[in-house]
């Protein structure tokens, strides 16, 4: 499938390319021409189930996307091989469905007193960074305990923002040598600059100290406490920054997309406001809401089914293999893609349509195991699954049982090109008292 005309029709939001390229494919595994590099880009739920769970083994996060993001992600939780296990071991009691239940209430007051302290009704304010104030700062309370504090994070979150975005143009032109600098390149060096002077001072603390807790560097630095080598360090700061990243990044973006869709579905608007009314009235939100919360769970689903913050996963193929018929030569990248696979036709009723109504309890049942994969799939399944899914609805309900959300922008909002799947930057939103 001739790719580069694509991209440069759709210059201003190179997403479109792809989008249109997953549309012309249908599902059918097609190789993209991009001049030297040709990747295959896989939508179909069957193919991407063979790729990421029955054939997991022989692809590996490597090549296009991972090596420009590797000063950043490391070799832990986000890598392959015995590393990636070793860090999951580690980190996966912090993500489980009990350990995140216990935290839950927490969550809810931290949540609520974040919205309390940080919106000036009225006034405007950047979308993205507005969630960010919320997302990281419950997370770093939640998990870091003391150990970061309101000025270090204060350092990463621009940081965090700059290194997702800055590599972008990587994304479309993977085959330029890394010896050939690119527009970015400098702003993602120091960013990561900033996020070493962050936490790499953290973990000398707590390694001198030898802390003890449950919060996540405490954890990390026990779990590593017989290597006080440089290559130990380096292991604690790889998990440290793919926890933190994997917990806040993904989340702010998500819920980023949460105020234009409402203002363009008013409709499913309703729907949420009548349910919070009903539901939270006038208390502060708690996890004793959730279960009634049902209507703003199925809306959290479909804005993830349309916009899911991993909106590409590349993989490399470690020997030749077979998918369908088609032959997958050993070394080539395949593209995988949830935000391509939700809005194919075939699987998904008006799949551009926003549709909370789809993610009703009887439709789930219906559906294709791998239709719909926002946190990803097999081994590799993102950990902060359960954690995102309590999340957002005290942060939606927290702030629509207070405030009238009115977003500053006419027509749709496009997503622009990062490695998460961002809305233009710019966006800005007035929280209009009830």
């Amino acid at each position: 499938m001739p790719f580069l005309r694509k991209l440069t029709r759709h210059a201003r939001v190179p997403i479109n390319a792809f989008e249109e390229a997953g549309t012309q494919a249908d599902g059918r595994l097609v190789r993209l021409a991009m001049g030297p590099f040709r990747p295959y880009l896989v939508t179909h739920p069957d193919h991407v189930q063979h790729v990421l769970v029955a054939n997991q083994r022989n692809y590996v996060r490597e090549g296009m996307f991972w090596d420009p993001l590797a000063p950043l992600l490391g070799e832990g939780i986000l890598s392959d091989g015995e590393s990636w296990s070793e860090s999951r071991r580690i980190l996966q009691p912090l993500f489980t469905a009990k350990y995140v239940n216990a935290l839950a209430e927490r969550m809810a007051e931290i949540i609520d007193e974040l919205i309390e302290e940080t919106v000036v009704p009225g006034q405007p304010f950047d979308v993205a960074r507005g969630v960010s104030a919320i997302v990281h700062p419950t997370i770093v309370r939640l998990f870091f305990g003391a150990k970061i504090s309101v000025a270090d994070i204060n350092r990463l979150v621009p940081a965090y923002d700059v290194a997702v975005t800055a590599k972008a143009i990587r994304l479309v032109m993977p085959f330029v040598p890394d010896r050939f600098p690119l527009p970015g390149d400098q702003p993602f060096k120091h960013a990561i600059e900033t996020i070493d002077d962050v936490v790499y001072p953290r973990i000398k603390q707590a390694r001198a100290q030898r802390q003890v807790g449950d919060d996540v560097v405490s954890r990390l630095c026990r779990a590593r406490e017989d290597d006080f080598t440089a290559e130990g360090d380096r292991r604690i700061r790889d998990d440290l920054v793919a926890m933190h990243g994997a917990s806040t990044e993904t989340s702010a973006t998500a819920l980023t997309w949460a105020w234009p869709v409402l203002q363009a579905y008013p409709e499913v608007a309703a729907k949420v406001q009548e349910e919070i009314d009903r539901v939270v009235g006038d208390d502060r939100v708690s996890t004793a809401h959730l279960p009634g919360l049902l209507y703003l769970r199925q809306f959290v689903n479909e804005l993830l089914r349309l916009y899911p913050p991993g909106w590409i996963l590349p993989r490399m193929a470690v020997e030749t293999d077979v998918v369908d018929g088609v032959t997958i030569e050993a070394g080539s990248t395949v593209l995988l893609s949830p935000y391509l696979t939700h809005r194919l036709p075939r699987f998904w009723d008006r799949p551009l349509t926003f549709d909370p109504e789809r993610f009703a309890p009887v439709g789930e049942s219906r559906r294709h195991r791998y239709a719909y994969w926002p946190f990803g799939a097999g081994p590799h399944v993102c950990l902060g699954q359960h954690l995102f899914m309590m999340e957002a609805p005290l942060l939606i309900a927290g702030i629509l049982r207070r405030y009238r959300p009115v977003v500053h922008h006419d027509g749709p909002v496009l997503p622009r090109l990062a490695s998460s799947l961002r809305p233009a930057a710019g966006l800005r939103m007035t929280l209009v008292p009830r």
